[in-house]
């Protein structure tokens, strides 16, 4: 009987060593958690301010368009292979409206990870835009009343990115840590692939003010720019852990191949040549095995040059991603344990 006994512990103890290493060793530097259910939410905005640099006056030689806030609300629910998203849409804007005007937003975005590349696609389209500090060259605006508001003009951009990394433990489930997070320094050099067709237009005249055009260079009067481009971006990606604080990121610099255009009067015209891109992604929070709450941003740049005359947009988004996981009981381990006890 004490044989039996010391034996049967003995067996059941190798058993729950060998279950347990093997969990262990299925995610050596991620923790996951899949298979509980998980509530979250985030909150942020997204803006994409644009500049035209031109040699308009001694004093004056870039312009610059914002846009409005929207804020956005979003509620998930996480369990193994179901995700449900249920989006508010934008809250109202929330800058000054005598100085910015009003803005319509529209984002649309999937991802998804597959072996070591990570995909993302998204639309987004933003209508109502500012003309900061136009009281320089306009009469009818004051130091109280600075921006010229316009309300037609609209800015594209549809984008399809995927990112290769080269180390395998590198995951964008964990490094958004809401149904997995890293347990220790994960880092490698990344590929991305970008393809993007972009641009601003303005069904109102050209979007350089007419008092601020040059007759001698029609792109001035353009009531277009716009590019598709395509290249590649390497990069450095890095990810780490410090007792429960995880800070993530990675930063890219490449080329891209782009053809652009320009539309005056109506009249379209084509060019083809080479524009710098960056990628960069940062993010950082607090998570344990029942909450989080992380910092998101994400950057991304357009550019187009017509010699003299530089067109640039910033695309961004900063939003707050919390949530709670519901714990989990282990069935395996639970049956293991009473085993053992008996």
């Amino acid at each position: 009987m004490r044989l039996s006994w010391i034996l049967r512990t003995f067996i059941n103890s190798i058993c729950l060593f060998l279950t347990l290493h093997l969990q262990a060793q299925t995610s050596p530097t991620i923790l996951d958690f899949s298979d509980a259910k998980i509530i979250s939410a985030e909150t942020g905005y997204t803006s994409a301010p644009f500049s035209l640099q031109y040699p308009y006056t001694n004093e004056i030689d870039k312009i610059t368009f914002k846009n409005n806030l929207a804020p956005f609300l979003r509620l998930g629910f996480n369990y193994k292979w179901f995700v449900l998203r249920f989006s508010i849409p934008n809250i109202a804007n929330i800058r000054d409206a005598s100085n910015y005007g009003r803005t319509k937003q529209y984002n649309l975005g999937m991802d998804f990870s597959f072996n070591k590349v990570y995909y993302d696609f998204e639309f987004k389209y933003i209508h109502g835009f500012a003309i900061k500090d136009a009281h320089r060259w306009d009469p009818n605006l004051d130091d109280v009343h600075r921006n010229s508001i316009q309300p037609k003009i609209q800015s594209l951009n549809i984008s399809a990115n995927a990112w290769y990394f080269h180390n395998k433990d590198f995951k964008m489930g964990a490094l958004l840590g809401k149904r997995s997070y890293y347990t220790k320094l994960v880092h490698t050099w990344y590929v991305k692939g970008t393809m993007n067709f972009f641009g601003v237009d303005t069904k109102n005249g050209g979007l350089i003010p007419s008092v601020l055009q040059d007759e001698q260079n029609a792109k001035t009067m353009s009531s277009t720019f716009s590019a598709f481009d395509i290249g590649f971006v390497p990069g450095y990606a890095y990810v780490n852990r410090f007792k429960n604080w995880q800070i993530a990121g990675w930063a890219g610099l490449g080329p891209v191949i782009q053809a652009k255009y320009d539309q005056v009067n109506g009249d379209f015209h084509g060019f083809l040549g080479l524009a710098p891109r960056y990628d960069i992604r940062l993010m950082a929070g607090y998570t344990t095995p029942k909450r989080f709450l992380f910092l998101v941003t994400d950057f991304d740049n357009k550019s187009i040059r017509f010699n003299q005359l530089i067109y640039r947009q910033y695309f961004y988004t900063v939003k707050l991603v919390g949530g709670y996981r519901f714990p989990k009981k282990d069935k395996k381990q639970h049956k293991m344990l009473e085993r053992i006890k008996l």
